[in-house]
Formats: C-alpha cells, sequence, structure tokens
C-alpha cells in the first residue's frame, strides 16, 4: 500500500473524543481541594496560595497550583477506575500510570527529547502519590505557551516537527524505561460484547442509555464487522517489533512554548523562537510505530515520508490501519461502558453521548 494510501486527513479530533473517559468539565467525585492541597503539602512540600481548577483536557482533572512564592505549577488527579488500558483493579492502574509518569522522566533527561513533558518527582522520589483510594495526583511544570485544541489540526510544519520529536522518541532505547508492550485489546472490549448481547432489553443508566442502545443496535451488524477486521490483523501486528510510543500525539497534546535559555523549553540557541511540547505520556508504552504514526499524517504523505527519511523505517500499512480501526472502536467501548452506567444528565454525560454518536458515524462510513 502506499504511502498516499495511508495517508489521512489531519485527525479529526471532534469525532475522536478521547477514550481517556469522562471529561473533566465535571470536577473528580470526592476530591476537595482541601484534600488536593494537603497532598501537594505532604507530597512535595508545596504549600498552595490559590487552587485554580482548570477545564482543559480530558482524561485528568487539572488545576493550576501558585504556591506561597509565587510560582505556579499544573497538577493532575487521575481517576482510577477509569484508564483501562493500565488495567481492570485499583493497584494495578496505579502501578501501570506510576510506570508511564517515571518513564517520563527518564526520557525526558535526553538531551534529543526535551520536548518530553514530565512530572516533578515529589520529596520522596515518587512521580505519583494516591488521593483517597481511588485518585492519584501528579505535578508537573506550569508551561505559558499556546496549547493545542482538538478541533484544530496542526499546521504542516508543526506537523513536521512533530514527526521529528515522534521519530526521536522511536529510536530512544527501549530498555531504559520499564514499561509493558501495549495490549492490543480494547480498554473495555468486555463490556461492548456485553452491550452488544443486551441490544434487545431496555437500559437503565440514565438520560443517554436507551439513546446509546438504540445508536448501537441500529449499527449492530457493522460495528461487529468492524471488531472481526481488528481481530484478524491483531496477529500480525503482535508480531512486529517494538519503540517507545507516545500514544496519543494528537494536537490536543501539543503545547507551543518558547524556546528559552530554561525550563522545561529550553532549546539550543540555533533553536526557532518556540517548539512544540508533547504532554500527556499516561500513554506511553511499547509498541509499533504505527501507533503514533497514523495521527500525524495528512492527505499528502509528506509525514510519513518524513518519518521514514529520519529513522530508515517504513511504514507498515496493516498497523497502520489497525491503530487507526482501534482508536474508533476504543471510544466506543468506553463511552459505551459510560453509558450504560449509573448517570445524570451532566455535561460529562452529554460529551460522552456525542462522542459516542461521531465515533459510530466514523466507523459506519
Amino acid at each position: 500500500m502506499s504511502l498516499a494510501r495511508l495517508a489521512v486527513k489531519p485527525v479529526d479530533c471532534g469525532a475522536a473524543a478521547r477514550r481517556t473517559v469522562r471529561p473533566v468539565r465535571d470536577r473528580p467525585a470526592g476530591v476537595t481541594e482541601r484534600d488536593l492541597a494537603q497532598a501537594l503539602a505532604g507530597g512535595w512540600g508545596i504549600r498552595a496560595a490559590t487552587l485554580r481548577y482548570a477545564p482543559v483536557g480530558g482524561g485528568s482533572y487539572h488545576w493550576v497550583v501558585r504556591d506561597e512564592r509565587g510560582e505556579r505549577r499544573f497538577v493532575t488527579v487521575d481517576d482510577l477506575d477509569d484508564k483501562g488500558w493500565l488495567g481492570r483493579t485499583r493497584p494495578a492502574v496505579f502501578a501501570g500510570l506510576r510506570a508511564a509518569m517515571d518513564a517520563a522522566v527518564t526520557l525526558r533527561r535526553e538531551p534529543a527529547l526535551a520536548f518530553v513533558v514530565a512530572p516533578v518527582p515529589a520529596l520522596d522520589g515518587r512521580t505519583l502519590h494516591p488521593l483517597g483510594g481511588r485518585h492519584a495526583v501528579a505535578v508537573f511544570p506550569f508551561l505559558s505557551g499556546a496549547a493545542g485544541r482538538w478541533d484544530e489540526p496542526l499546521s504542516a510544519p508543526d506537523r513536521g516537527e512533530l514527526v521529528t520529536m515522534l521519530a526521536a522518541l522511536h529510536q530512544a532505547d527501549p530498555a531504559a524505561v520499564r514499561l509493558p508492550r501495549c495490549g492490543l485489546t480494547l480498554s473495555w472490549r468486555g463490556d461492548l460484547e456485553q452491550a452488544l448481547g443486551e441490544l434487545g432489553r431496555p437500559w437503565a443508566g440514565g438520560p443517554f442509555a436507551e439513546p446509546a442502545r438504540a445508536l448501537l443496535a441500529g449499527s449492530a451488524g457493522q460495528l461487529r464487522r468492524r471488531l472481526d477486521t481488528l481481530d484478524g490483523w491483531a496477529a500480525d501486528v503482535a508480531a512486529e517489533p517494538v519503540v517507545i510510543t507516545h500514544g496519543e500525539p494528537h494536537p490536543a497534546n501539543t503545547i507551543r512554548v518558547p524556546a528559552s535559555a530554561d525550563g522545561p523549553g529550553s532549546a539550543p540557541a540555533t533553536s526557532p523562537r518556540s517548539r512544540i511540547m508533547l504532554i500527556d505520556w499516561d500513554t506511553v508504552g511499547l509498541a509499533p510505530p504505527e501507533r503514533d504514526l497514523w495521527m500525524t499524517a495528512s492527505e499528502s504523505g509528506d509525514e510519513l515520508r518524513h518519518y521514514t527519511e529520519l529513522t530508515g523505517r517504513p511504514v507498515d500499512a496493516a498497523a497502520f490501519e489497525f491503530y487507526r480501526l482501534r482508536w474508533a472502536l476504543d471510544d466506543i467501548s468506553c463511552f459505551v461502558r459510560d453509558l450504560r452506567a449509573p448517570h445524570r444528565r451532566t455535561p460529562g454525560a452529554e460529551h460522552a453521548w456525542q462522542a459516542l454518536e461521531l465515533s459510530m458515524a466514523q466507523i459506519t462510513q
């Protein structure tokens, strides 16, 4: 298959609303700002003067924290019940998330990987601390810059810069990090299969449960065929050699910052006046390069050719298509799970419903 066939339009982030679960417009249940302030003081020695909730991104809950000296930090809180790709129990998810954060710290130390936005280790050296029984907290540098958006694909120069970054990441030694090979199954495949088996009776989870059932019922045959296609490709992808992948290098996980002489955006004097940084490393893992590459390709195929020029590795067509399809099906598995569970009409539930509609449209085109 040619690069032109592999190339796609810049990722439609509205239609790939991401399996990273409930959007951050809904604050984490059971977590107060007092709890967070105590965790920051005990873990990182940060005495928060102000905590401002930041309803941005997806998959994690975010605050901008200013300490008594005026220094700002970006703090994330993760729900351990909502990261199915890391495990099925809270201890397993916590361990997987900590391994990902540790890997980001290790990668950030490499000169060629200065674009990695890694967490700030706590006083005990750990990158992640528990916050109650269900959540975990991490602290990051505060970056002043222009963050990417789901609905604004990167420009051609920015895509080229991103591909150069991914080529550097993929050439890093996998033995340098303690990461497992990424699984090929969907985050909530069992939940999706159960849902498909229960289309003939009402779903009572909440206001969007029955609309979700009707949506799946109308396209159940196409959805099952897509699942079969994914399963058919999985064996070949599993045999591919692996590299360190970010997992979700889409526009919303980038931020353009000044290339200052110090700090997280540091760069040599010969570098441009600004540079892209790559955030949200909770999906980092060992996988074929196509796990990242399918998100970078435009209709021209220039990005994939650039990647091959940098690495000497041609893009594998089957793996490319596998990861593109898996993304959409993984979204569906997560949003179906959310909408079958008890829920109310909240901004988060509305987002899940809209995202399910878009993801189903994507696979039934």
